[in-house]
């Protein structure tokens, strides 16, 4: 067996979602930990914390939903292209959401951090498919 992803993020407001999706991942045992943050804003202050800690496990996979309070996923993703770039190495940024619109997935395309645009729920399929793609020296 190869080795685990160290942390999985999900931002997302919905707590039915982030239920799901947690016990999917668990299912997988493809990560250490999963932090869970509900809001765009909650995640980047989450990521500006263990970014600037060396010592502290970075998330390798982030799965960010589009619809949410205080700051939602493109805000987070204008934000999220403002950090230095080698606090971004080795982060897989996904858009995981219910929008199946054309202009979302045109828009997202605009964002040179994001790798995947993937349609809720997150299956155990999908996320082997993303750990596959993104992390082959993983699984």
């Amino acid at each position: 067996m190869k080795k685990k992803l160290n942390r999985i993020l999900l931002i997302d407001d919905s707590a039915a979602d982030n239920f799901i999706h947690q016990r999917r991942i668990k299912k997988a045992d493809v990560t250490e930990d999963i932090v869970v943050k509900e809001n765009g804003q909650e995640g980047l202050d989450y990521l500006n914390t263990v970014l600037a800690d060396e010592t502290y496990p970075k998330p390798d996979l982030i799965f960010l939903d589009i619809n949410m309070p205080v700051m939602n996923g493109w805000e987070f993703l204008d934000e999220y292209e403002k950090l230095i770039e080698d606090r971004k190495a080795r982060m897989v940024l996904t858009m995981l959401t219910t929008s199946t619109a054309p202009r979302d997935q045109e828009k997202a395309r605009k964002y040179p951090h994001l790798a995947d645009f993937t349609e809720k729920p997150l299956t155990e399929e999908k996320l082997m498919a993303i750990i596959s793609k993104h992390f082959p020296d993983y699984f």
